[in-house]
């Protein structure tokens, strides 16, 4: 079975919305599950994950009323305030929802670089596991040492990296990121996702070979045992249709044999985030 691990659904606001600037403005309109289904049914992609757009126990009720709606969903990465003192009443009433499978915390919109070491928010973080829920790491390259250290704080809990912790791809530059990237898959508990990476170049001039450096630090990071293919949906049409970066990522990887290739494309997600397919 093939799983995008990583997409995102809004009704466009312009307020709630205000990172989609004037250069993205093809996403500036409502993406809901018909407008997924079509896509996925036109690339061979069975099922899905619905991650969090929006910083709000609104939306991760939202993506799990859509969840319980659409059996192509087969899972969601909310979002609840994890460095909030009564973070576990929200854990309680929230976690035994099926499709809930993971949350996530936008670290990368946050002023301090030292967020993801926060006392309160790894007392949250250390509340998961007794809710099976995974954590989603969302970051820019530079805070990889953090979340290095982070993870070892926590290395029973299942985390996914999402969009390979978005390496400076418009610049060219894969140092220090492959370093640190290298160092953090040496957590066997930390999964990445082969998503976003589009967006991190230029968004009309990016090439595969710009990509392909930083494609191979990945797999040679992860292996094939915890790399997810992701699309990024609809955050990538700013450069890329979404059919056209599935193909993509099997071309990265047609060189691993089929069990290889079918864990990166679905088995992961469904094992990490233990989907109920």
């Amino acid at each position: 079975m093939i799983i995008d691990s990583h997409h995102h659904f809004w009704k466009y606001d312009p307020v709630e919305y205000d990172w989609i600037d004037d250069k993205m403005k093809v996403i500036r309109k409502d993406f809901l599950p018909g407008n997924l289904e079509r896509e996925i049914n036109n690339s061979g992609v069975d099922g899905v994950v619905t991650v969090q757009a929006r910083q709000s126990i609104v939306e991760t009720e939202w993506i799990l009323n859509m969840a319980s709606e659409n059996d192509f969903i087969k899972g969601t990465v909310g979002w609840l305030p994890i460095a909030d003192d009564n973070f576990k009443i929200h854990l309680e009433k929230y976690a035994s929802h099926e499709k809930l499978v993971a949350l996530r915390h936008v670290i990368q919109g946050e002023p301090d670089n030292n967020f993801i070491l926060g006392e309160k928010f790894n007392k949250g973080i250390s509340q998961l596991m007794e809710y099976d829920l995974v954590y989603d790491i969302l970051i820019f390259e530079r805070h990889l040492p953090q979340t290095i250290e982070f993870v070892k704080n926590h290395p029973n809990q299942v985390f996914v990296l999402d969009h390979i912790a978005k390496p400076l791809i418009a610049k060219n530059e894969l140092s220090p990121w492959r370093e640190n990237i290298l160092k953090l898959a040496q957590n066997d508990n930390v999964y990445c996702k082969m998503s976003g990476m589009v967006t991190e170049a230029d968004f009309t001039q990016w090439t595969e070979d710009q990509l392909k450096p930083y494609f191979d630090t990945v797999i040679e990071a992860f292996g094939s045992d915890r790399l997810m293919f992701g699309s990024d949906w609809p955050v990538c049409l700013v450069g890329v249709e979404y059919k056209q970066w599935f193909e993509l990522i099997k071309k990265q990887i047609k060189t691993l044999s089929k069990e290889e290739q079918d864990s990166i494309l679905g088995e992961n997600a469904i094992k990490a985030y233990k989907l109920k397919i």
